[in-house]
């Protein structure tokens, strides 16, 4: 299909498409996705896993940034399953803080507020910032089943103490159960990437907490961004520490728990 237009895949815009139809399935299967579930997917590319998930019976928002491949998806899939997809041309994110405007209006005209999972090959760029947006802004968004670079995987199902622990830990262990549930060879994509990646699963808690997201992002950059100092010399020896906590700690030693104790006594000491 590439090949008949004259385009090449863009490494800028993250493009290795997940070709391995096996692999597609067993996404597919581990998101649970049946007739009548919305699911949004980014970066979808020429619509190999949109295919799939409108076969099995989802409502699909696709978000793509390329032209080129909206053109493609609107041939190979749209065409053919009217009323079954909706593409929103243009970048998943405004910035690295927020959903972009198109996205925004698109999820809430087409799904109208009920709940959806995201389903997707992620683009490498845009993993982190929208795996973590949608856990913290949107409740609405239940699981996020997706394909990523192995090391950022690594990172969000890390726990205290280990080498990988760091903010997307603390949000995943907050606020979700996460599982990488399958390794993906460069093989399964074109073209191959460099790297290898992984399947992973996110399925928001039912009692997830409620809190300043953006507070506790801040406060997250000020710990980790100094993960090999003391805790005593990144917040001051004054801090009043929480149960458990000691100034000699460093940043991964903190369990998410004790972070958000940590954040809320630091915030009180500066409001006073």
């Amino acid at each position: 299909m590439l090949e008949m237009r004259g385009i090449r895949p863009r490494h800028r815009l993250g493009q290795n498409f997940l070709h391995d139809q096996n692999q597609i399935r067993r996404l597919v299967a581990r998101a649970g996705v049946a007739r009548g579930d919305l699911v949004l997917e980014v970066g979808p590319g020429t619509g190999a896993l949109t295919e799939a998930l409108v076969e099995a019976g989802a409502t699909v928002v696709a978000c793509e940034i390329d032209p080129e491949m909206v053109a493609i998806l609107s041939e190979r899939v749209v065409a053919r399953h009217a009323g079954q997809v909706r593409v929103v041309l243009g970048d998943c994110l405004d910035g690295k803080h927020s959903l972009s405007a198109a996205l925004t209006e698109a999820l809430a005209r087409e799904f109208t507020g009920r709940p959806f999972r995201l389903v997707a090959n992620l683009p490498y760029q845009a993993a982190t910032p929208l795996m973590i947006l949608l856990l913290t802004t949107r409740p609405d968004c239940t699981g996020q089943f997706v394909t990523i670079q192995r090391e950022v995987a690594d990172r969000i199902v890390a726990t205290p103490g280990s080498r990988d622990y760091g903010a997307i830990s603390v949000y995943a262990l907050l606020l979700a159960r996460c599982e990488i549930f399958g390794e993906l060879a460069p093989s399964c994509f074109w073209p191959a990437p460099e790297v290898t990646s992984a399947m992973l699963s996110i399925e928001r808690r039912p009692d997830a907490p409620a809190m300043d997201f953006r507070a506790l992002g801040l406060f997250l950059h000020t710990l980790f961004s100094k993960r090999r100092k003391q805790i005593g010399t990144i917040l001051g020896r004054e801090t009043v520490w929480p149960d458990g906590v000691l100034p000699a700690m460093r940043p991964e030693q903190l369990s998410p728990n004790q972070i958000v104790a940590l954040m809320m006594v630091t915030a009180a000491r500066t409001t006073r």
